[in-house]
């Protein structure tokens, strides 16, 4: 009776077939899931006992075809998992998901399938093959290999049972970091503990002890609260002990505890590209990598330290002496200590810091700028529309039209943190991107933008940090690549690309924040209405760089972190805490603090789909710089260079390598001279 009245077995009654989010309710996921599971597996019958033989229509694309209903259910559940999840959709996916995993793990391992896929990649030169055909007939191939199909007897066995206990323990682990986050509440009862601290962020503190039931200020490891706090709070202990707090998360003795699972993952990860014919996982990933394998991620992270690391240093030192003109020459600065004299040193500098500047960035001004460039660079609009259900109330549904009005995309923006929502920002899709074979029509994809942004206050609307403005802009980078998607297949859309490759559409936006011409259109203070004076534009292009060498080497850091991880061929028995140390001791700066742990913490490379990948920011950062020179030989809004890097790049998805697509657009291959000259290392 629960399917008739269940929202995934109908036709979606909605603006653009979007997903129904008020009928959805927690109890309809699991039905819905299991008969995918049918649909999917007699889909997957039907190819295997088709009397024909193989051909690219009725095995690769019916493959391909295959699971749309199963991927209706689990996007839903799975981009809700991360941004509006609860206790119940928690008790769901421990019991799906290894269902799941058992149900890919059968289709990947079934081998009249793959003996079918095999037989049609074997005739691949004589096919006649477009060059996005030929790219899914390698993808799907490959990825059958690489999920195991060449396995046989024991083989098979040990990588169903290693995949499945991979899906556990990610899950595990990105459950308990969340947890762990929501659990911690730095209480402020007296006055003289919020010294420091401006005076929008005091009235947050105040608002979340409210919502909390406690008396006083609560201050929370969420990046709105913390990241002021540990930025402007005079009190140095206050300021270590909420650092302590976030660096020790899931190493305590409690149940949150992922000291164990990172061992585990590690592990696990290592055995199952070990059963694949691998020396490790790094190289088991970067086989799909730009970067190929570890030497030449680790020759990128060395040119960075190389390059990077005298400033460094030097930076290091200048905030220490400003720390010792105040605290005594016999002061050493840590950790908790950076981001306070960093803000000190900045404004001392550049007569700037965040709370400056907020006034001017009011968050539904900066949504009109960020739209607004958009619009200027592609000619393309965004219509909010109240009719198409959302899955909380502070998100937001627009239509995205094209520069001649047609439907591009569905777009949502869900921009301020709660108990439901993981921490950080990322771009998703609840629907992607595909042109039907037989009809022509262009399915046009639904795209999602989450963040964690300050919120309004009762005396305050939502007034944005540079940072936050930053972000912005990044995961917007990301959204017009799904938004411009322009492919016949779903599995080769949008940011569909090698991991390496998918943070240059985000990175290059991230160039427009310092621009003037571009902070001139919408950053105007939110009371008078002024816009951003020249001089303070000028002090955010001046400041750009500040600090630019320590924020490479932490990045480096965490590389290197990544790296250490998944290059190492035997299991790991140790400890996680002085491997840790040991494996990025190069790039670190600032005094080591016993105790703390990234690792435990790292959802990106444990949970997230880095791993050995974290280097990915850096590589695409050399791309982006490189990219974003056309723009400043051209014009910043030069849209004959958009309309290129939209044609080439964003709409491309990963239909062919991306070098091929990044020379399409720049012409060449990058370098990382326009990154060093960008941040003043190179003249």
């Amino acid at each position: 009776m629960i399917n008739a009245q269940n929202p995934f077995f109908e036709k979606y009654n909605t603006p653009h077939q979007t997903v129904p989010f008020d009928k959805i309710k927690n109890e309809h996921y699991e039905p819905a899931m299991l008969e995918g599971i049918k649909l999917h597996e007699a889909e997957i019958e039907a190819i295997i006992n088709n009397p024909e033989a193989p051909t690219f229509a009725n095995t690769i694309v019916a493959y391909e075809k295959s699971g749309k209903f199963l991927d209706r259910v689990t996007t839903v559940f799975g981009n809700l998992r991360s941004a509006e999840t609860n206790d119940d959709l928690q008790k769901i996916a421990q019991k799906m998901i290894p269902l799941l995993s058992e149900h890919s793990n059968n289709i990947s391992l079934n081998e009249k399938l793959f003996l079918r896929v095999k037989a049609v990649y074997k005739q691949k030169s004589k096919l006649s093959l477009t060059i996005e055909q030929a790219k899914l007939l390698d993808d799907i191939y490959d990825g059958f290999v690489r999920r195991g199909a060449n396995l046989q007897g024991e083989a098979r066995n040990k990588y169903r049972e290693l995949s499945k206990k991979l899906s556990t323990l990610t899950l595990q682990f990105g459950e308990n970091n969340l947890k762990e986050t929501n659990n911690f509440q730095l209480v402020l009862t007296q006055k003289e503990q919020l010294a420091g601290l401006p005076e929008g962020i005091v009235e947050a503190a105040a608002q979340t002890a409210r919502e909390k039931g406690v008396e006083g200020w609560v201050i929370t490891l969420h990046a709105p609260s913390y990241v002021p706090f540990m930025t402007y709070a005079s009190n140095r202990e206050l300021r270590k002990e909420l650092y302590m707090a976030y660096n020790t998360k899931c190493t305590k003795d409690n149940e949150f505890n992922t000291l164990e699972i990172v061992k585990d993952l590690v592990n696990t990860r290592m055995q199952i590209a070990q059963l694949l014919g691998y020396k490790s996982y790094a190289d088991y990933t970067l086989k799909e990598r730009m970067a190929e394998n570890s030497k030449n991620v680790y020759k990128l992270l060395d040119q960075l330290l190389d390059a990077y690391t005298p400033t460094a240093k030097a930076e290091y030192n200048e905030v220490q002496e400003l720390a010792r003109s105040t605290q005594g020459k016999e002061f050493r600065l840590m950790p908790w200590d950076w981001s306070y004299y960093s803000d000190q040193l900045k404004n001392k500098k550049f007569s700037l810091n965040d709370e400056m500047l907020r006034p001017y960035f009011e968050l539904s001004n900066v949504k009109e700028g960020v739209f607004g460039l958009a619009t200027r660079l592609y000619g393309i609009t965004f219509r909010k529309n109240s009719e198409i259900p959302v899955y909380h109330p502070d998100v937001d549904a627009y239509e995205v039209l094209d520069k001649d009005g047609s439907f591009l995309a569905v777009l949502y923006t869900d921009f301020h943190p709660r108990a439901g929502k993981r921490a950080g920002a990322w771009m998703t899709s609840f629907k992607g991107q595909w042109i039907d074979d037989q009809t022509g029509e262009n399915s046009r994809p639904h795209i999602t933008l989450v963040m964690n942004f300050t919120k309004p206050t009762e005396s305050k609307p939502a007034l944005l940090t540079f940072d936050e403005v930053n972000t912005f802009l990044h995961e917007f980078g990301h959204g017009l690549h799904g938004i411009f998607a322009n492919t016949h297949y779903e599995s080769l859309s949008g940011t569909s690309v090698y991991r390496d490759f998918v943070e240059l559409p985000s990175q290059i936006m991230e160039n427009f924040a310092v621009e003037k011409d571009f902070l001139s259109t919408f950053a105007k203070h939110y009371q008078t209405g002024e816009i951003i004076p020249d001089t303070l534009v000028q002090r955010i292009i001046d400041s750009s760089n500040f600090n630019v060498a320590y924020a490479c080497l932490r990045q480096v850091s965490f590389g290197l972190l990544d790296m250490g991880w998944y290059t190492r061929t035997t299991p790991f028995t140790g400890d996680v805490k002085a491997y840790e140390q040991k494996a990025w001791e190069k790039a670190q700066i600032l005094p080591v603090v016993e105790g703390t742990c990234m690792s435990a913490q790292f959802s990106h490379i444990f949970a997230g789909g880095y791993s050995a990948g974290y280097y990915s920011y850096k590589w695409a950062e050399v791309l982006d710089a490189d990219a974003f020179s056309l723009f400043m030989q051209k014009g910043i809004f030069n849209q004959e260079v958009a309309q290129s890097f939209r044609n080439n790049i964003l709409s491309k998805g990963g239909t062919e390598h991306p070098m091929t697509l990044y020379k399409r657009f720049r012409g060449q291959e990058p370098t990382i001279d326009a990154l060093l000259i960008r941040n003043g290392i190179k003249k």
